[in-house]
């Protein structure tokens, strides 16, 4: 029996210290790590662990909504394990899986986790509906068009100079070249 870990953080300002920590008392014998959203199960570390993962083992996680956002995804993870024949324990919950009542609470939380990310992607699609309400400009800044786009354009235009050779002039990305372009000629 090999106590296997996992370890997730959504961002790169977020520590995983506090889970590593937690997961450290327990004396895991393999830990997962990954920065990635919880969003779905398309992770790499997580699909890693779950094929490590063998009968006996039990997978230790700081908490649930490290291991899934989503009721759908904590519970088909969850089938997984079990069919592995492999325990979940969740310290900050203090859940269970080999007992109904810990598959209960499982779903519970689960579905808890995943009406917390639901309503954080609802404040933030107010946030951004409030900011544009108010003018405000969401994402980068326009790239506009440099002081010498209509000499550089012509000579180009001429066949002159390459497009990469205009690109380069003008300091822009080949993306926004084209993207200039399209709006010169309307």
């Amino acid at each position: 029996m090999a106590k296997i870990g996992y370890i997730r953080v959504s961002t790169l300002d977020q520590s995983m210290d506090r889970q590593k920590i937690a997961l450290d008392n327990i004396g895991i014998n393999k830990l997962f790590m990954e920065q990635a959203s919880g969003k779905n199960a398309n992770r790499t570390e997580l699909k890693k662990m779950l094929e490590y993962i063998r009968e006996g083992d039990v997978l230790y996680v700081e908490s649930i909504s490290r291991l899934a956002r989503s009721t759908r995804d904590l519970l088909i993870i969850v089938e997984h394990l079990q069919e592995k024949d492999v325990e979940l324990v969740s310290l900050k919950e203090n859940i269970d899986t080999t007992t109904p009542q810990g598959r209960f609470t499982l779903t519970i939380f689960g579905a808890l986790s995943e009406l917390e990310r639901e309503n954080t992607l609802q404040r933030q699609k107010e946030g951004i509906a409030a900011a544009r309400l108010k003018g405000k400009h969401l994402g980068r800044p326009r790239i506009e068009k440099p002081k010498d786009w209509d000499q550089v354009y012509n000579i180009w235009k001429k066949g002159d100079i390459t497009v990469a050779q205009a690109i380069e002039i003008l300091e822009m990305s080949r993306t926004t070249f084209y993207r200039r372009l399209k709006e010169y000629l309307k």
